[in-house]
């Protein structure tokens, strides 16, 4: 998750990111090579959700190896505690923050997801977590799978770009402007400006099956993060409580649509979600305790989003399914249940 701290009067994140690239036409010093690299993340992380799915939609399994931190985290680093021995298996370390200090020694800005090492260093190449999912759908094209979607056509990119930013400024980010308001009127500026973009979003959604038209693209990966952790983080946690996210029609319908797509929902872990925000942030959460709920067995109900016609994948193919390795727990996410039953 990208770093951030709250004062007196506005939430301000961190975006000062390692923002080395890695392409395919030898622009930079890294190249896109099978292998080479490990792209870290941690699945309870909105931000490092999107590079997941990505990477799960383009069919990057066998290129580009992936480690997966804990849902929770102390001060200084991400862990590998679910690893044995709390050692991620190809980079050998237990810290995040140790492939960072590989990069730049004694590296003091924030220790974020998703972030791309190289393998036989040991060192970040970036963390610049914007840049890292379209890099994966235009430099990395020739280790696609059969199949892959574009999820950044040339044609649209002006127009993905102008929607991503508005959704990252009112809806990606605007929850944490709320959530971490320091007072009561950047919290008022904030939720309603949260909530304004809704219901914007809810209108252009009314008749298009995804933000662009007709198929998905990367704003539709942006956007679905920050919807599946709406009613069990931000609605309460982050105080967003106009409505909950199943009480708005359009949204709901179009959440749940993305989220019973192949590559969306069977990356979305629930219980790594819940823990990691009501247990890290103990400024909001002081007793750590992470609740019961809500029910979210409604994520795998029909949505009737096919109505409006649309190919989720454009002239590509879903994806087959995640690697076992990769598969989050059945208990952890309610269509994974449903499927299993």
């Amino acid at each position: 998750m990208t770093d951030g701290t709250y004062v007196e009067r506005t939430f301000t994140r961190d975006t000062n990111y390692l923002s080395t690239r890695i392409t395919a036409d030898g622009s930079s010093e890294w190249p896109v090579v099978p292998g080479r690299y490990r792209l870290v993340v941690a699945r309870a992380c909105p931000w490092a959700n999107r590079a997941i799915i990505v990477r799960r939609l383009l069919g990057l399994e066998d290129a580009l190896s992936m480690g997966v931190c804990g849902p929770t985290h102390d001060k200084s680093s991400w862990t590998f505690d679910l690893d044995p021995g709390g050692v991620d298996p190809v980079l050998g370390i237990p810290r995040l923050k140790d492939a960072f200090e590989k990069a730049v020694p004694g590296y003091e800005r924030g220790i974020t997801v998703p972030a791309i090492v190289d393998v036989p260093t040991g060192a970040v190449i970036t963390n610049d977590y914007k840049q890292i999912t379209l890099d994966l759908s235009t430099e990395w094209s020739a280790l696609h799978r059969e199949g892959a979607p574009e999820l950044y056509p040339e044609h649209l990119r002006a127009e993905i770009d102008e929607v991503a930013e508005l959704i990252y400024r009112d809806v990606n980010n605007g929850v944490y402007e709320a959530g971490f308001a320091g007072t009561q009127s950047s919290y008022d500026v904030a939720y309603t400006t949260l909530f304004d973009r809704l219901d914007w979003l809810s209108e252009r959604m009314a008749g298009q099956r995804y933000l662009l038209g007709d198929t998905i693209t990367e704003a539709d990966v942006r956007l679905f993060t920050t919807l599946a952790r709406f009613d069990p983080v931000y609605h309460g946690h982050f105080k967003c409580n106009r409505h909950k996210l199943a009480e708005l029609p359009v949204l709901w319908a179009y959440a749940r649509d993305l989220f019973q797509t192949p590559g969306f929902g069977d990356t979305t872990d629930f219980t790594h979600i819940k823990s990691h925000y009501y247990q890290v942030h103990g400024d909001i959460n002081p007793t750590g305790i992470v609740p019961a709920g809500p029910d979210l067995s409604n994520w795998a109900t029909p949505h009737r989003r096919e109505e409006l016609g649309g190919r989720p994948f454009g002239d590509g193919t879903p994806p087959a399914p995640p690697p076992r390795a990769e598969q989050v727990p059945a208990d952890h996410n309610p269509l994974l249940a449903a499927l299993n039953s």
